[in-house]
């Protein structure tokens, strides 16, 4: 006897996403000075943050935003520039953000995915480099000596982000072999790269029962690399930066010269229940830049938390942002221990990004030595990294280093002077440049460095640019 079963169909559960998936709207008509994106949905966990990955991602500035998504449905407004405080314009980047927000799968061949996308860079595929994830107790000349183990392993760093904030350090680096520039996948020079970083990072700290370690951890670079800097705030939240010492290095009580405002202010958290509407609402005000939201709803949804309407706005060069949350759960934040930790994680992230001291961009040809030689010479005329964003393009390496004084004062232009006497011969050009427009009240200035060395360094250019 034949038994027959109903069909399902596979694709059904994906129904509601296919008819009711995200509809995002570009408008530049409405608003006189900012590109208006809307997008409407059904309501799905994560969604939120997609949607303001992609806006950052693409370098867009949000000065405005309303969030509602009550009754499984999500209406999001946000205003946006570009980087340089515009409309935005680009055809391109306006089919990217729509396609990339409503996950079209075409996206992945048009010209637009090409045009936003690293790939056309020279980057190398995930599938021709190894991944690797470090944090450890902070010190200077660290990230220096983490560039000088690497290449000693004889690794050429492909892409790598680092971050420092209360005495800790964590960073992710895409790594390939330095001969064969394929990924490395043996296993007993994978431990020996691991046991090197691992002494360089020293041993766990805070205890056995504190939940931090100093670790090297390998992992597919599929893992991180859509979003690196999620992947940081990550690594720092579960070492609980938010609780470590301040050490001499950490510039996060962030005043970071808004004296030319009006008065220098820090981060603020104010975190209140709203039992009547069975919100806990989360009240964050601080100094405006880019990336703000993301860093602030990236946290709120690591810590399992959902956002159910938020409002951000900018006043001048600050920010206030208000968000109505609940726990995944359903339930309010009802012990004063949970207020006072969201609140110490809000701030830290928040702070993270942020680094008073002077601002190095170098293009430097594509070699292990390099690097490991620039990062030595800041050591040793008394600088040490605090931030590094550094990515390959073609057989240029784009480097950006943040970088202070070892003793945490202002930094010394004499330093500067003399750094610039060891990498001679130079031509060295100096001139001003103006912060992004958000920000051009601040002056900075900025050294430009464009080196003459035809030995291991080949060329590279600098750009000093004090903050």
């Amino acid at each position: 006897m034949e038994v027959c079963t109903p069909y399902f169909d596979p694709e059904y559960e994906n129904l509601n996403d296919k008819i009711f998936g995200p509809r995002v709207s570009v408008d530049n008509e409405s608003c006189e000075k900012c590109t208006v994106v809307k997008v409407d949905s059904i309501n799905k966990q994560g969604l939120l943050l997609k949607v303001v990955q992609v806006l950052t991602d693409m370098d867009l500035f949000i000065t405005k935003s309303y969030i509602s998504s009550d009754a499984r449905w999500f209406m999001d407004v946000f205003h946006v520039k570009d980087k340089l405080g515009n409309k935005v314009t680009n055809g391109k980047v306006i089919k990217y953000v729509q396609q990339a927000i409503s996950e079209r799968r075409e996206l992945q061949n048009s010209e637009e995915a090409e045009y936003c996308s690293d790939d056309d860079s020279g980057i190398e595929s995930s599938s021709e480099r190894t991944a690797i994830e470090m944090i450890g107790v902070n010190r200077p000349g660290l990230f220096s000596e983490i560039s000088a183990a690497l290449a000693e392993q004889r690794c050429n760093v492909i892409e790598a982000h680092a971050w420092s904030h209360n005495a800790f350090l964590a960073c992710i680096a895409c790594i390939s072999d330095e001969s064969t520039s394929t990924c490395i996948d043996d296993p007993q020079r994978l431990s020996a790269i691991e046991d090197h970083l691992s002494n360089i990072l020293g041993p766990s700290f805070g205890g056995d029962d504190s939940g931090r370690s100093a670790r090297t951890c390998f992992l597919g670079c599929d893992n991180w690399t859509s979003h690196a800097e999620r992947r940081l705030h990550q690594l720092m939240l579960a070492n609980q930066d938010f609780d470590g010492p301040q050490g001499p290095l950490n510039m996060s009580s962030w005043t970071m010269n808004v004296d030319n405002y009006e008065e220098g202010r820090r981060t603020v958290v104010s975190i209140d229940r709203c039992k009547e509407k069975g919100y806990t609402v989360v009240n964050v005000e601080c100094l405006d830049r880019p990336k703000l939201m993301f860093d602030t709803v990236c946290t709120l949804t690591d810590m399992q938390y959902v956002v159910f309407h938020a409002n951000i706005t900018s006043h001048g060069p600050f920010a206030h942002q208000e968000y109505f949350i609940r726990r995944k759960d359903g339930r309010l934040l009802d012990t004063e221990l949970e207020i006072q930790r969201v609140s110490k994680c809000l701030e830290a992230a928040i702070e993270r990004r942020v680094c008073e001291g002077i601002r190095l961009e170098l293009d430097l040809q594509n070699n292990v030595r390099v690097l490991p030689y620039v990062t030595q010479t800041l050591r040793e005329h008394g600088l040490t990294v605090a931030q590094a964003d550094i990515a390959a393009h073609g057989e240029k390496t784009k480097n950006v280093f943040f970088i202070q004084d070892i003793s945490g004062k202002e930094i010394d232009m004499g330093m500067v002077e003399s750094m610039k006497k060891e990498l001679e011969p130079l031509s060295i050009q100096v001139e001003n440049a103006m912060l992004p427009q958000k920000f051009n009240s601040m002056e900075r200035d900025r050294f430009s460095f464009v080196s003459l060395l035809r030995t291991q360094l080949e060329r590279f250019s600098h750009n000093f640019i004090s903050i």
